[in-house]
């Protein structure tokens, strides 16, 4: 489904991907770990073509996005869903008007679709659209503003959807609670997901394949026995927090 080939990004004079290698296998859930700062986020960013890499080529569905024009690059993005952190819910509109938004911004539907919608993608989050429709972002815990945020993601009912830290934050239920949804929609739907997380414990119970990015690298990839199993240093010390001291980048 995605395929990163040799990926190098700088910024300014610090180079945070130094050739990324990593393929994502279309209907699995792939997570992506490593230490803060380190790229993660880099590498999400340029699936959707909102960073170009200096080098290096990046397939979405059989295209190439350093060549993809405009309207190449707004096809893509339309199969892609983006659930960012902390939901980058719209403030001043209610939870209706911010699942509505990119379906009014992209589809033609009558009123009475929308509504259907609407209401067909809280309900597939587990909330209850007539109490929460009316509300405000701020008057959500940030759980429920979560799940708000991966109904408006799914409103275009993509193909892939990109989670940043998607646990984070979250209590242990809700968190189990989300990382149920990644799986349902992987398993009922065919959904192409991509995690990027620190939850090692909460990331093991979503994932089909996982990938290390460690200075700049994929340093491992892999399923999940060959991924836990895996001898490379940096990988065993992530996953068992071992008391050998901080990761250190060479």
């Amino acid at each position: 489904m995605i395929r990163f080939e040799n990926i190098v990004k700088s910024f300014g004079s610090r180079t945070i991907l130094k050739g990324v290698n990593l393929e994502i296998e279309r209907g699995k859930t792939t997570v992506i770990f490593g230490v803060s700062g380190g790229g993660k986020s880099t590498i999400i960013k340029h699936m959707v073509g909102l960073l170009k890499p200096d080098s290096g080529s990046i397939i979405v569905d059989g295209v190439s996005l350093e060549s993809a024009d405009e309207n190449a690059l707004r096809e893509i993005r339309k199969k892609v869903g983006f659930l960012f952190q902390h939901g980058a819910l719209f403030d001043s509109m209610n939870i209706h008007d911010n699942v509505a938004f990119p379906m009014i911004e992209h589809q033609k539907l009558t009123p009475k679709e929308l509504e259907y919608k609407i209401d067909e993608k809280l309900t597939m989050v587990g909330l209850e659209a007539s109490v929460v429709k009316s509300l405000y972002p701020e008057e959500l815990s940030g759980g429920m503003r979560k799940r708000v945020g991966l109904a408006r993601t799914l409103a275009l009912e993509p193909e892939v959807i990109l989670y940043d830290e998607p646990t984070s934050g979250l209590d242990p239920v809700t968190s189990d609670f989300i990382t149920q949804m990644i799986n349902r929609l992987r398993d009922e739907m065919g959904m192409t997901s991509v995690l990027i997380s620190h939850d090692i414990a909460e990331s093991f119970k979503a994932g089909d394949n996982y990938a290390m990015l460690f200075d700049g690298v994929i340093v491992e990839a892999g399923n999940k026995m060959a991924f836990q199993n895996s001898t490379n240093e940096v990988v065993q010390q992530f996953i068992n927090a071992r008391s050998t001291g901080p990761i250190a980048f060479h």
